[in-house]
């Protein structure tokens, strides 16, 4: 049990690096935005279009590992935004705050944690289930929500403007560009070399340090109580309930085992920042999703160990 506890020990302790820095004064509160805008903006686009690039198409077409993790989150958000969102005239929480509700239970923390922890388990190979994961969680789930948040605001009645607004907001992620432009290049039979792929490595190398470190100081950040009864029971939904429906849906699906097994350790991360920031673009009540996201890290601990342990002794 030791092993997978130090196998994702390195990842926890940038975490703590970035939290202790926030806490003693030594990186102020800019520091985690800037840090955040740098990982978002350059440094995993980098990764994503070097892993998408040097990857056949072959390699990206895993229809078996994409419906069962998309399957299951779907099952994960929708079942979550109907129990929040439940009689809301009773004190359920709206249409947009039950979607961000959904989204903190079925976002995964792939950018921040997924890289560099199917990194240590796995190796350079499951980095494609990574890219695949990231790719299928901002363009289905992530923008699932901003869909049902769009719809509720009342922002834009008409439903052509809203599918054309959403698609203009997806069309400018870099999260979303950079894999795509990296399949177009290896689509091509184009395969960056020398000093391209040295800039490319060595920026996409420093994305899941500094992730890691900008999500300590985000979770440096003091907040109150608020909420802290919603944030265990989507935790649960985020680190257990999830992990299990992608298990099963992996059963039933064709793919090969090391990818059913990083589909589920990609299911059990915890939750990412994305929630938090569109909760921030939307200025929704947010502190039900920080403390998700406090939670679900702190006790991802246990939970991550426990999975790794189960995925080396072939227990899934």
């Amino acid at each position: 049990m030791l092993s997978p506890l130090l196998t994702v020990l390195p990842i926890f302790a940038l975490i703590l690096v970035g939290y202790l820095c926030r806490r003693l004064g030594v990186l102020g509160l800019a520091a985690s935005i800037e840090l955040n805008r740098y990982v978002i903006y350059l440094a995993l686009p980098a990764l994503l279009f070097d892993i998408t690039a040097d990857a056949s198409w072959a390699q990206l077409d895993q229809p078996g590992f994409t419906l069962a993790y998309v399957g299951a989150s779907l099952v994960i958000f929708a079942g979550v935004v109907a129990a929040r969102g439940m009689n809301h005239r009773k004190g359920g929480r709206s249409l947009a705050d039950a979607a961000l509700d959904g989204l903190n239970a079925a976002y995964p923390n792939v950018g921040y944690m997924g890289f560099p922890l199917c990194l240590l388990v796995f190796g350079r190979g499951s980095l494609i289930a990574v890219t695949i994961t990231a790719i299928v969680t901002v363009c289905v789930i992530f923008a699932g929500a901003i869909v049902l948040i769009e719809a509720a605001s009342h922002a834009e009645r008409n439903p052509l403007r809203l599918v054309a607004k959403v698609a203009g907001t997806l069309a400018r992620n870099p999260l979303l560009v950079a894999p795509v432009l990296g399949a177009a290049v290896s689509g091509l039979g184009y395969h960056p070399a020398g000093s391209i792929e040295t800039f490319f490595r060595m920026l996409g190398g420093s994305a899941s340090p500094c992730a890691l470190v900008a999500l300590g100081l985000f979770l440096a950040e003091r907040r109150g109580r608020q909420g802290t009864g919603a944030a265990i029971g989507l935790t649960a939904a985020k680190l257990v309930v999830l992990p299990v429906v992608t298990w099963a849906l992996c059963r039933l699906l064709p793919m090969p085992p090391v990818m059913a097994e990083a589909a589920v350790l990609l299911a059990a991360l915890p939750t990412g920042t994305g929630p938090f920031m569109l909760a921030e673009f939307y200025r929704r009540e947010a502190m039900v999703t920080a403390r998700t996201i406090l939670a679900s890290t702190v006790t991802s601990v246990l939970t991550l160990s426990v999975l790794i342990y189960f995925i080396r002794h072939g227990w899934l």
